[in-house]
């Protein structure tokens, strides 16, 4: 039995529960929302669980101490992003004072537009479902809208410090949901396509979400583009057992030419894209809807769901 070091009936030493609780290992996690004027917030916490499956639920406790305690109870949206191995200097940044977190830290928007981190172990999306007052914290609880994981290591915490966490993908496991991030990619008005290596042509893909300036393909190939005008254009599944797929548009960057570009790609003109040759229903769809939409330069962002999903309409061409 482990050492009893106070009694029922006597005062909790705090600082010596605070070590206790802090034999328990984690993970470390970004809390991120945006405050009333759209800006984003964010912190460093480990307190973190999943609650449910069915609605899908979790929970992040936010101290009432810390300076966004207010933004995060009142947004009604916030993203969770598990930090992995490589990230301590995420963490201490964002568990510190400093004026502008989110200046090293690149972040997009899923579902709800709280940020979600770039470059993290997994994400989750979330609506506020509920919260409830818990001594100095507030117990937020979440409804995931949209998540994603990745195959590394995360990073631990323990007894106050940074622990590795060894073996952490058993064999076979496969990422859950995971999702295939792909580029509308214009270089004047053509459009970059890649070749799936069965004849057909498909989207470039991304090793991860965007990036400002320069975009790592999947086959560790890279491409420039110009980062203002890069934004979310639809995000939708193939079928329940394939990743979800988010599609961005954007424009090349800098000098380039045909000789430039990664071996399996090419430049297709707009409207000459090579719709008998694309493998799957749902990019051609996206395919001919950015075509239409391009001629009109009235752009939207899909967004999937059960009943054949949304189009939000923006006005406008590729410009912030």
């Amino acid at each position: 039995m482990a050492n009893a070091t106070a009694r029922a009936d006597s005062a909790i030493d705090g600082k010596m529960l605070r070590n206790a609780f802090g034999t328990f290992v984690t993970g470390i996690t970004v809390v991120t929302t945006l405050d009333a004027d759209g800006s984003p917030r964010g912190m460093t916490a480990n307190s973190f669980t999943s609650v449910s499956l069915d609605p899908p639920l979790l929970l992040v406790c936010i101290s009432k101490s810390a300076s966004s305690h207010p933004v995060f109870t009142s947004a009604g949206r916030f993203a969770v992003n598990i930090l992995h191995e490589d990230q301590t200097d995420i963490s201490n940044v964002f568990a510190s004072r400093a004026e502008d977190k989110f200046q090293s830290v690149t972040y997009s928007t899923m579902h709800t537009g709280a940020p979600v981190l770039s470059d993290c172990l997994s994400w989750f999306d979330c609506s506020t479902f509920s919260q409830a007052d818990a001594g100095d914290h507030t117990i937020l609880i979440g409804q995931v809208r949209a998540f994603g994981t990745t195959p590394v290591a995360p990073l631990g915490f323990c007894r106050g410090k940074y622990v590795s966490v060894k073996d952490p993908l058993p064999a076979g496991w496969l990422e859950p949901n995971g999702m295939l991030i792909g580029y509308l990619i214009e270089a004047g008005d053509r459009l970059l396509m890649r070749s799936d290596g069965k004849g057909g042509w498909v989207l470039p893909t991304a090793k991860r979400l965007r990036t400002d300036r320069q975009l790592e393909l999947a086959g560790d190939s890279a491409l420039s583009l110009i980062p203002e005008n890069t934004f979310l254009y639809s995000v939708f599944d193939v079928a329940d057992n394939d990743p979800g797929h988010l599609v961005y548009r954007a424009r090349l960057a800098g000098d380039w030419s045909e000789s430039t570009l990664p071996g399996d790609m090419k430049l297709f003109p707009v409207n000459d894209l090579p719709f008998d040759q694309i493998p799957t229903h749902e990019l051609r769809s996206t395919l001919r809807r950015y075509v239409r939409e391009r001629q009109s330069n009235q752009f939207g962002i899909y967004m999937d769901s059960g009943d054949g999903g949304r189009v939000a309409m923006i006005e406008g061409d590729l410009q912030a």
